[in-house]
């Protein structure tokens, strides 16, 4: 349980409330865009993953284990369920995006039950392309809300 309390200030920039300032992925694009440019490039992915990664490997083995990963779902279930807004954009379209890409069964190349931190890294790209709904190569605020 210590580790889901250290852990919830980084899963905070995972699952927050999908609307700052009223902006469905406001609030994921705050805390996520590292070069405050308003966008989420493949780099500021990158970076944050690593992070990710670094918290929830709790044994610091270069994987993160079923038994790791467990912790890291909880911790986003309670995030979650604090901070979830309702309405358009939480849990929904653009952030059910970013859930799914951080679940164990995206991140695992092998099907093994644990996570390297290369498979982490490597499905960086996935979660971006995933994510980015308008295909402009960055998540913005128009990945968010009712798909158009």
């Amino acid at each position: 349980m210590k580790h889901i309390a250290l852990a919830s200030s980084l899963v905070l920039t995972l699952s927050t409330a999908a609307f700052a300032q009223g902006q469905p992925g406001g609030h994921f694009i705050e805390n996520w865009d590292l070069s405050g440019d308003g966008v989420v490039s493949i780099e500021d992915l990158t970076e944050r993953r690593s992070d990710i990664f670094s918290t929830f490997d709790a044994n610091e083995d270069g994987f993160i284990d079923a038994a790791e990963y467990k912790d890291f779902d909880a911790a986003r279930a309670a995030d979650m369920a604090e901070n979830a807004g309702g309405g358009e954009g939480h849990g929904k379209g653009g952030m059910n995006k970013i859930q799914e890409a951080l679940t164990l069964e995206f991140n695992y190349a092998d099907s093994d039950g644990k996570v390297s931190r290369q498979e982490f890294l490597d499905a960086t790209l996935m979660m971006l392309e995933m994510a980015d709904r308008n295909a402009d190569g960055v998540i913005s605020k128009d990945d968010f809300g009712p798909k158009k």
